[in-house]
């Protein structure tokens, strides 16, 4: 058996200030948004699972997924129930651009859809394409055009197990 590269360690109210920092430079804030940064009350929201992302001990990025029936007028609410949306960022600047983004998603999918997830959702900007990029690498396609939703503009995409 593989051991798992990365390790997904519970986020709490002790990495917001981790987390104010990375979401700080602009590979990040460009995404982001950082209008409403974390805090306690989004750590601890039931419907969504927040998680530090390390490699060989080292925190580097930051993943949620979520309940996408979680929310009345969600973008995937024609999506099964249980279906899982995930967002997420590197941190590290100097952890970009060398395959970790595609890797670490990929290893979390394995998780959710063995925990029994029909489909997991994301919802890039069209406009970021790294992000996107690092979607196909993990398995994920477009599922329909761009669109304006109330969390801004978005590519729908999605991957099944």
């Amino acid at each position: 058996m593989v051991t798992p590269l990365y390790e997904f360690g519970k986020a709490t109210t002790a990495d917001l200030e981790l987390l104010l920092e990375w979401q700080a430079p602009p590979h990040v804030s460009e995404w982001w948004d950082t209008v409403e940064p974390a805090d306690a009350r989004d750590l601890n929201d039931p419907r969504v699972d927040c998680r530090i992302v390390s490699l060989a001990g080292r925190p580097f990025a930051y993943m949620q997924d979520y309940r996408v029936h979680g929310w009345d007028n969600h973008h995937f609410l024609a999506l099964p129930e249980g279906t899982r949306g995930i967002d997420q960022f590197i941190g590290e600047p100097d952890l970009l651009a060398k395959g970790h983004g595609s890797g670490f998603i990929a290893q979390r999918l394995k998780a959710l859809f063995e925990d029994g997830a029909p489909v997991v959702a994301t919802d890039p900007h069209p406009d970021n394409s790294r992000a996107i990029a690092a979607y196909r690498k993990a398995g994920f396609s477009e599922s329909g055009p761009p669109q304006d939703t109330p969390w801004g503009w978005i590519l729908p995409m999605e991957v099944r197990p």
